[in-house]
């Protein structure tokens, strides 16, 4: 196990995250306070096909990986030789997009002379939280994403357990496909986060618990509610009440995400629960969850927009928890399409 000391030089750590379809290089000191984030995004070219394409995705990283790096460490005022360590996201996400961040983490661990840090995508999304606030354990972590809709409970810093995960779509691939059959361009959930709040009354639609007690979530049949209920006003030949359908769907996500939250919160005595994930920054949902964890008691932690996307910071501040217990890794680490978070989790202590 590796640990601080009493008097030392700040932890330094240069990040890299290329899991999907932003190419984000940062510099992070002690795993809290960001020197640097650079972050050049996709959305632009993937638009044209409505959703990421892999082979592009992966074309895009290779070309501005080293301006990105360079432009990281030249924000940051940061010299090689003054970083303690090199970090880069190891799984989950394309496996295309991973390899241009592996093999630039590892060029780079190698000419420096520095240790590499491979990072779990999704750890980086939790540990966003420690940029903004200290965190507290037991914790509670309702991750929201594309790719990813999962509770998380963390017993000590470092550790995972994931108590309930979607059975089919991830939220953020559910607001993508409702948007797409709204009418909306890629990516499509803040058009339907928007439109839900101008919307003056909501489409009814159902919710999903599931098995009483479960935490598990499901999305597929709300997504095909909406679909039906489209189809039907064009068969009729009505024009698709788009708001009210809008805010129907982010209402009925949204009280399925808060309740089975705020459930386990109270069920695993967590001390915090957070926030985070690319549908983190989802207002309804942030107003949804502030608002009944001030009814509840709830010390509710949410990190800024640009910290809720795909990040390189988020992964600095993950690497430094598991730098601080178990060093570095060796060069010969693989890029990991299905890593496990559990298995991330950092050695007891």
């Amino acid at each position: 196990m590796k640990t601080d000391t009493g008097a030392r030089e700040p932890v330094l750590i240069l990040a890299i995250e290329t899991s999907c379809d932003e190419t984000s290089v940062a510099v992070v000191k002690d795993g809290c306070e960001v020197l640097s984030n650079i972050i050049s995004s996709q959305i632009e070219t993937h638009r044209a096909f409505g959703g990421v394409v892999p082979e592009v995705a992966s074309r895009k990283h290779v070309e501005v990986i080293t301006l990105v790096i360079e432009e990281a460490l030249s924000a940051a005022g940061v010299r090689p030789q003054e970083l303690t360590a090199v970090a880069v996201t190891q799984g989950p996400g394309l496996v295309g997009a991973l390899l241009v961040g592996v093999v630039a983490a590892k060029s780079l661990a190698l000419a420096w002379g520095k240790p590499l840090i491979g990072t779990h995508h999704i750890a980086g999304h939790i540990y966003a939280n420690r940029l903004v606030k200290e965190l507290k354990y037991p914790g509670m972590t309702l991750v929201v994403s594309g790719g990813h809709t999962e509770l998380v409970h963390m017993e000590r810093e470092g550790a995972f357990r994931i108590i309930g995960r979607t059975r089919d779509d991830a939220v953020g691939e559910a607001y993508d496909k409702v948007a797409r059959a709204l009418g909306f361009p890629y990516p499509g959930g803040p058009h339907v986060d928007k439109l839900a709040h101008e919307a003056e009354e909501a489409f009814a639609l159902p919710r999903v618990w599931l098995e009483p007690g479960s935490y598990d979530f499901s999305f597929s049949g709300l997504k095909s509610a909406v679909l039906n209920a489209v189809n039907q006003s064009k068969m009729k030949g009505l024009v698709p009440d788009v708001a009210g359908i809008a805010r129907g769907f982010q209402e009925s996500v949204v009280e399925v995400l808060v309740e089975k939250a705020i459930r386990a919160v109270r069920e695993y005595h967590a001390e915090q629960l957070l926030l985070c994930g690319g549908v983190a920054a989802n207002k309804g949902l942030r107003e949804a969850l502030i608002r009944r964890c001030g009814i509840e008691g709830i010390e509710l932690v949410i990190p800024p927009p640009v910290y809720c996307t795909d990040n390189a910071a988020m992964i600095g501040a993950a690497a430094y928890v598991k730098w601080r217990h178990e060093g570095g890794i060796p060069l010969d680490m693989v890029a990991d399409p299905g890593y496990s978070l559990e298995k991330w989790s950092v050695s007891a202590y």
